[in-house]
């Protein structure tokens, strides 16, 4: 097996690498935040109109949530196709595929024109975004890991993970402007806007990520092992404890940022009387500063292993879980900004080395699957039941968020004997693990 190091053919193809994986996932969370920003904030109202507001609540969390239990089956079917094609056409096929289901939101009816069908079809379409999305995030990490050189793979790796905050301040920013309108033309049609704009974006990353070089990492593997007729079950049999780890890995980076940033929008409007623009200034400058801190972090780790990066960044979440709801609880928006905002800057200490870390716990041959397993398995169980078991604790608490504090800190300490546990990768050489 030729194992020279696995380098783009020059450094203008590796930039053009990095930047297509970084900006068709930024395209990707764009349209998947917007169905998590408009569940927060109209969904209740739109599709579940029949139910009281708190119960609106739960149901449109219920239908976002959805999405997240999709992924892992996006996983495993792009990682499938992806260990055995290769990335660059799952890629486009995931990206096409949001796209599309995202526009198809913006078209639908509501439930006062089609009743149940309306609840059901937006249903449907969250599926649909959930298995691309699933599958999206697999192959854009290894794109760049492929691709970088190993000395500084956690940095360049980081920014696909910059898509996200890209994506979350596109989604709330595009909400911030069609909050400017009435609200019963927001309720008619502004909310609708930004789901039909995403078909333009889908267009353009389509462009750029059809110009992209196949990973050579993963072109040269047929020269040695080859690739697994069936990764999954080749995953399942010989890397149960990297894909356990990893989810263990992922549960508290998932829950802590769909808190900050799904579940904050409902709970401190409709509980604390804020304004929805305020909690939107805090979400869209978090995601500011991760555009900085995520790369920060991601250098970090190449400098001073996953690990310690990792399990620094646990302890920060772990320590922020009770402060952070004391700030919002203020009613303050300066605070309730603050809180958001560091945050975030915490999450990033985790999101910065997660692709590297992840990527660097599985063999060529099934590192699509393996690494999209670990990742996407965890979405449900962290990101798509944290707005819901959070709301379903306000409710039990009587409106007190201890009990929601508690729920965080436990997914901190899962994550923090996951990492623990886990192999040393940063100094890894991809091409060498067949």
């Amino acid at each position: 097996m030729n194992t020279a190091p696995a380098l783009p053919a020059s450094p203008a193809a590796f930039r053009r690498v990095v930047l297509a994986s970084m900006l068709g996932t930024a395209i990707e969370w764009y349209d998947f935040f917007l169905y998590g920003t408009a569940a927060a904030l109209v969904f209740n109202r739109i599709f579940f109109p029949t139910l009281d507001p708190q119960a609106g609540t739960l149901a449109a969390f219920a239908s976002y949530a959805v999405g997240f239990f999709a992924r892992p089956l996006g996983g495993i079917i792009f990682g499938h196709y992806g260990d055995r094609v290769g990335r660059k056409a799952m890629l486009v096929t995931s990206l096409v595929m949001m796209g599309v289901a995202t526009f198809l939101v913006g078209l639908l009816p509501t439930y006062d024109q089609i009743g149940f069908g309306a609840p059901l079809l937006l249903v449907l379409l969250r599926l649909v975004q959930g298995v691309a999305v699933g599958g999206e995030w697999g192959g854009a990490v290894l794109m760049v890991a492929e691709h970088a050189d190993k000395k500084r793979r956690g940095f360049f790796v980081s920014w696909v993970q910059v898509g996200v905050p890209v994506g979350l301040i596109m989604a709330t920013g595009s909400y911030q402007l069609c909050g400017l309108l009435p609200e019963s033309a927001f309720l008619a049609w502004g909310w609708r806007v930004p789901f039909l704009f995403g078909i333009v974006l889908t267009g353009l990353g389509f462009f750029i990520r059809r110009s992209v070089l196949e990973s050579p990492v993963f072109e040269r593997a047929p020269h040695g092992a080859g690739p697994t007729r069936l990764p999954l079950l080749e995953v399942l049999q010989d890397h149960r404890r990297s894909v356990l780890l990893a989810m263990g890995a992922r549960l508290a980076e998932n829950a802590f940022f769909y808190i900050f940033t799904v579940w904050i929008l409902s709970f401190a409007t409709q509980r604390l009387g804020m304004q929805k623009s305020t909690l939107l200034n805090g979400v869209l400058l978090g995601s500011a500063v991760q555009l900085i801190a995520i790369p920060y972090f991601g250098a970090l780790s190449d400098r001073r292993g996953r690990k310690p990066v990792y399990i620094g960044g646990t302890c920060f979440l772990l320590a922020f879980t009770f402060p952070f709801f004391w700030l919002v609880e203020t009613g303050d928006p300066f605070c309730a900004i603050a809180a958001i905002v560091i945050g975030l800057v915490g999450h990033a200490a985790l999101y910065g080395p997660q692709a590297a870390f992840f990527s660097e716990l599985f063999a060529t041959r099934t590192r699509y699957t393996g690494a999209s397993l670990g990742y996407q398995l965890a979405s449900p169980l962290a990101g798509g039941l944290a707005p819901l078991i959070a709301t379903g604790l306000l409710g039990w608490s009587g409106g007190a968020t201890w009990p929601i504090a508690i729920y965080l800190s436990g997914m901190a300490a899962i994550t923090l004997v996951s990492v623990w546990l886990a192999a040393e990768t940063n100094l890894l050489d991809l091409s060498d693990q067949g």
